[in-house]
This record gives C-alpha cells, structure tokens and sequence, in this order.
C-alpha cells in the first residue's frame, strides 16, 4: 500500500474508518490502485445481506504473490523479507530477501506444476516452522491451488478428517519437525493418516531433521 495508508495516529484511524464505512466502495477502490492488476475490476463492491451475495471487485484480476513480492523487488529486493530463528541457538539464523524469496516462490510453483498440480487442486501443507512453509504456501498461490495448512500437532486421524473434507490429491510435508527439543515425526504421521485415502496423488517431502523415513514409489517425492 501507499504511505498514504500508514495510518499514524488515531484520529487518522478514526477518519479512514468512517469514510469506509460510509463510502467502502471509494475507499476500498482507493487501496485497490496501490495493488498490481492483471485486469482492473468493472465494479468494487455488489452486495446484499438478504440472501446474502456479496462480490468485490468484479472481474478483476490480480496475482496475490506478485502484490506480495514481485512489486517489491525494484526497490526492496536485497533487503530481508524473512528473517528466520531457529530454536536450536546453534542452528543459523537464515535471512531471505525478497529477491531470494521471489525465486524460491517461482521455483516452488513451478516444482507443484511438474508435479501434477492445477489452479484449483487442493493441497494439504503440514510443515514445520521454516522458510519452506512459506514458499510452499506462496507457491500455491502464484499457480492459482488452494492450500490449506494443518497444524503440526494434529493427529493422523485429525489429518485424515481434513484430507477428505478438502479432498485434497496433494500433500506437501517434512522428514520432521523440531519443536523445542522434541523431533516430530511429520512424514510418519502423514503416512498414518493415508492408510485407506484414495484422492492423494503425491506427497512432497522436505528433509528438515534427516529422520529416516519411508517412501512410497509413485507417491512420495
């Protein structure tokens, strides 16, 4: 966004918020030109809470990830978009600039495009705390896949629950996690929750904690 939406003191946030309220279609519309558009949109906002339909920016078109990154790249690309801490103090702190973010994102999504994934498809993200949680998550985005990211704690059958709801075909995981000094067997977990699936077509495996874990031919990569 534009510094002219760095809101700085509460009379500004009071001023911003009742002109959204009583005009949210130029308000909204005004935020909107700050943001890269592959088509601009023919209308902000159609509404109405009867039955309830509600519809912003009607036929716009825009790339999420390329408002997140690429438009930052100009000015911003060597400066750091992630800074990441591990929980072992003996482990590097890893900082990812923006314009290293941008070409793991690319390179994510397009590793999702060769391995089977569509805009639309489904894929269930369950990681550690790394950077590659975000470029997965990123990278489905850019190619237009819905993920839905499952909290690392869950159990198999909880996992299992989310698969079916979501029907995803896609998984992406890691060998484990650390959280504190416990190492978390993801990809065991993961293959707990699989016995009986029938919609999953690949699980992609990030080697995080070099746990030995088993692969399936044809589904695990």
């Amino acid at each position: 966004m534009g510094t002219s939406y760095q809101i700085k003191t509460l009379e500004q946030y009071h001023e911003h918020y009742r002109r959204s309220i009583q005009d949210p279609e130029g308000f909204w519309g005004e935020i909107a030109e700050h943001f890269i558009w592959k088509r601009k949109w023919d209308k902000v906002l159609d509404w109405n809470f009867k039955e309830p339909k509600i519809n912003w920016f009607i036929n716009g078109k825009l790339n999420i990830t390329e408002n997140c990154i690429d438009r930052h790249l100009e000015k911003l690309g060597d400066k750091p978009a992630i800074i990441w801490e591990p929980n072992n103090p003996e482990e590097r702190t890893r900082v990812v600039t923006y314009s290293r973010l941008h070409k793991r994102v690319c390179q994510f999504g397009q590793m999702l495009i060769n391995n089977g994934v569509k805009k639309g498809d489904r894929v269930c993200i369950y990681m550690g705390m790394v950077p590659e949680l975000a470029y997965a998550i990123l990278g489905c985005a850019r190619i237009g896949a819905i993920h839905s990211v499952i909290f690392g704690g869950f159990s198999a059958q909880s996992i299992a629950d989310r698969l079916y709801d979501a029907q995803a075909e896609f998984i992406i995981t890691c060998d484990g996690a650390y959280r504190g000094g416990k190492d978390i067997p993801l990809k065991s977990i993961i293959d707990d929750a699989l016995i009986g699936n029938r919609t999953v077509k690949r699980v992609i495996v990030y080697s995080r904690t070099r746990t030995p874990v088993s692969m399936l031919k044809g589904r695990d990569v």
